[in-house]
């Protein structure tokens, strides 16, 4: 490896770095309890089920898995979640990401000021469409973050900085993620292979036994209402409930979920899709897991 490669690595790996570290930071510092139950504190919505690119990473590079269906999130169902995150006392993240490119849902500046009302508010995005406006626009819909992900090159930095000093938002509210990497360097990304849909760049093993906190501190929320384990699970395998027929907090403290939290805390990981998995689970959501654990009546058998 080169001088200029050494460099290129540890840059991208403190970029890495930083962005688990402020996850984690809202992630491990919102545990927040319901009826002596441990609530989520990241929630990850699909508003829409279509996106503009085709990125080799993600599952939506192949229609036979992850096809476009632009199929969007009604604001019946946002503000269903709104009334029961109030419920809850919800003090964590919702983040707009999902299977999809949350900036081509047409209602995506009065969802993100309806969240607000409950919840921290992030949105991930390719940044295809954003201009000016639109970053003042999500901005004065109670936004506290915009992350774009770049995937075309270094020149994209000054553009994107240009555009958010032109909008005259904090300097923090736009965070550049640099995905523009090669297949060697896993495209700037954590990279997993997404439940076994995806196979490039360096995976790691798929191991039968190792733990997860996915489901102790977190869920996605598809387009529908549908709510599933994790954002691994992008051929939308197991179904956990749907939030349109009943409420969010009976699903996550519901027997379904609850036999997957069991099993991953304790390290099995032979129910589908975990068994076809290589994401780390455990970097975030260890002090969800430490509740569970007590709650569930589970030995700490986790070697960290």
């Amino acid at each position: 490896m080169t001088i200029q490669e050494t460099k290129r690595t540890k840059k991208l790996n403190k970029q890495i770095e930083i962005n688990i570290k402020r996850r984690t930071v809202i992630v491990d510092d919102k545990l927040v309890f319901h009826k002596g139950v441990p609530i989520p504190s990241w929630i990850e919505l699909s508003l829409i089920d279509v996106c503009n690119r085709k990125c080799t990473f993600c599952p939506k590079s192949d229609a036979a898995v992850a096809p476009d269906t632009y199929q969007k999130m009604t604001m019946l169902l946002i503000d269903k979640l709104v009334k029961e995150l109030k419920e809850i006392n919800y003090q964590g993240s919702v983040v707009l990401c999902g299977y999809g490119e949350p900036m081509l849902h047409k209602d995506v500046y009065e969802i993100c000021r309806r969240l607000s009302e409950v919840s921290f508010v992030e949105i991930v995005t390719n940044g295809d469409t954003l201009t000016k406006k639109k970053i003042k626009e999500l901005y004065n819909a109670n936004v506290n973050k915009v992350l774009v992900s770049l995937y075309d090159g270094p020149e994209q930095v000054d553009k994107f900085k240009t555009m958010a000093n032109g909008a005259q938002v904090p300097d923090d509210f736009v965070i550049l993620r640099h995905r523009w990497h090669d297949e060697n360097q896993d495209f700037g990304l954590k990279l997993t292979n997404r439940a076994g849909t995806i196979d490039v760049g360096k995976q790691y093993d798929i191991k039968n036994f190792s733990f997860c906190y996915y489901p102790s501190y977190s869920v996605l929320i598809d387009w529908n209402g549908d709510i599933f384990l994790c954002p691994q699970d992008w051929q939308r395998r197991q179904t956990m409930g749907n939030m349109m027929q009943n409420e969010i907090f009976s699903i996550w403290s519901g027997a379904i979920l609850s036999k997957y939290r069991r099993r991953l805390l304790n390290g099995e990981r032979n129910l589908n899709p975990c068994n076809q998995c290589n994401a780390d689970g455990m970097i975030y959501g260890k002090n969800h897991n430490d509740a569970w654990q007590k709650i569930l009546k589970i030995k700490d058998n986790n070697p960290n």
